[in-house]
Parts: structure tokens; sequence; C-alpha cells
């Protein structure tokens, strides 16, 4: 790394606290970051529309990694840069792996999640990615399942037997264009599964943004604290890994910082010791 001109930061465990409210001392150096002239972007698994709102209190310009990279959005005009969904045949044969397996789904499309009664309890849970959720009749009949576009991506919960079923279905017939993760959500049985279009990620979507900007990778610095920085952490040409991050993932990251999602002050301190920023 020469002289480092892009700050990326993850949201969710790395800018937001528990609550999805951004670190007071992160916020007001990230503004102060943009207000000497900057670039800054927001890389993170969320939807634009759980985004933008974060991406305004900041002041940000240009284009944001959202849905783990597959949509890359304009922050200022919501204007798509890039999506990669999984549509046609693909998307009717997820469709129909979820239905057999019996499992709640949400459908997540560019601007909402779309899901019917039975995901109904577990809303709270999926609004992390975005808070614009429609329920419907019955998922499975959505038009979102059709549109030219494709899914942006799909979620599923339920018992650890039916996700498993269903990701071993998915796996089975729709390896070459989807990719996907499975996880227990909480304790006891219950888990959940995220599908999206094979390819894009963090680190793909990290690119987008620092060509934008006319920035090499290797001048990017990237924040975050969970498996899917990873990418990102492996593309950019610094990366911090946030305290309470597995240490797996800190293994990936250059660098590791002592501040957590609970006591915030990581971004402030990359922007700091790297950029010489400091909030006033």
């Amino acid at each position: 790394m020469t002289v480092p001109r892009l700050l990326a930061v993850d949201l969710d465990g790395t800018l937001l606290d528990r609550t999805g409210v951004p670190h007071a001392t992160d916020l007001k150096a990230l503004r102060a970051a943009v207000a000497r002239g900057l670039f800054v972007s927001i890389v993170t698994g969320r939807l634009y529309t759980g985004t933008r709102a974060v991406a305004e209190a900041i002041g940000l310009d240009g284009p944001l990694g959202c849905a783990d990279g597959s949509h890359v959005v304009d922050a200022k005009s919501g204007r798509t840069v890039v999506h990669h969904g999984i549509r046609g045949a693909h998307a009717a044969r997820l469709r129909e792996g979820l239905a057999s397996a019996g499992v709640a789904t949400f459908v997540f499309t560019r601007e909402v999640i779309v899901h019917d009664e039975q995901g109904a309890p577990y809303a709270d849970y999926v609004s992390a990615w975005s808070k614009e959720l429609r329920k419907t009749h019955a998922i499975e009949e959505h038009a979102a399942w059709t549109q030219e576009e494709g899914v942006t991506a799909v979620v599923a919960v339920g018992p650890e037997g039916r996700i498993a079923q269903a990701v071993d279905g998915i796996r089975t017939g729709l390896a070459e264009v989807a990719q996907v993760l499975h996880f227990p959500v909480g304790k006891g049985d219950l888990w959940a599964f995220i599908a999206r279009s094979h390819g894009p990620t963090k680190g793909t979507a990290l690119a987008h943004v620092a060509k934008h900007h006319g920035v090499d990778l290797s001048d990017v610095v990237v924040v975050g604290d969970w498996w899917n920085d990873v990418p990102m952490f492996e593309a950019a040409g610094r990366s911090f890994c946030m305290g309470h991050g597995p240490d797996e993932v800190k293994q990936r990251a250059s660098d590791r910082l002592s501040a957590t999602r609970d006591t915030g002050g990581g971004v402030a301190q990359v922007l700091a010791d790297v950029f010489g920023v400091r909030a006033p």
C-alpha cells in the first residue's frame, strides 16, 4: 500500500451497534473523513433499503456494495450499478426445493423482502437485512420468483433437519449458479440458510467501488468482523477485523482491532491511525 485513498466499512458488527444504530464516535469520524475529501463506502450484507439511511447519515456519494456484493447501488440516486440475481429455471428450482422442505421462506428483491404467514414469526430476525418487509398470501406464488432480474437472495428459517434437506437439494441442483450458507439461529434447533447468485462477494463489490473512484485496490482499507468480510479483506491493500470477530476471520485480516460491536470506535481508530482523520 502506498497512500490509502478509500475506506470501505461493513455495517452490522462493525459500524452499527446491536440495535442497528451507528456508533456515535465512528459516525462523526466518517463524516469528518468525507468532509476532508476521503473516499468512503459501505460494503454490507444488507439490502440497499437497509443501508440507505446510514449512507445518508454519513453523507456518502458513489457506489455501495449491498447483499454481499449481489447488488451494487449508487448511494444518492439508488440507481442499480450491477445486480446478480438467481433467475429463470434456476429460481424455479430453488422455489420448488424450499416448498418441498416446508421451511419459512423470505425472497429478497432489490428493494424489499417478501414472506407469507409461515415466515411471520421470523420477520424480526430477517429485518436485519432490511426493514422493508412485505407479506403475501403464498410465497411460492409471488411474482418475484419470475421477474427478469431474478431474486437477489433467498433466506429460509426452520428446524435443522429441514434446513439441511433444503440445502442438500439446492447444492445438488444449483451448485453452478448459487452459493448457499447455513447456520444456527440463536440456541436450540432453529437454523437458517441464505442462497445468492454464485460469484459476487464483498470483494467483487469492493472492486466496483474502487474502480468508480479511480483507486487501486492496493490503496483501499476495509473494516469488518465476519466471514462474509473475508473476500474484501483479501481484495483490499489493508484490512482490519473487529475485536469480537472469530479467530479464523481475524487471521485473514492484516490488522486486528480491540474495539467490538459493543464498544464501537473501531472505524474511528482506523481513520485516525491510517488516514490521520479525527472527529471534531
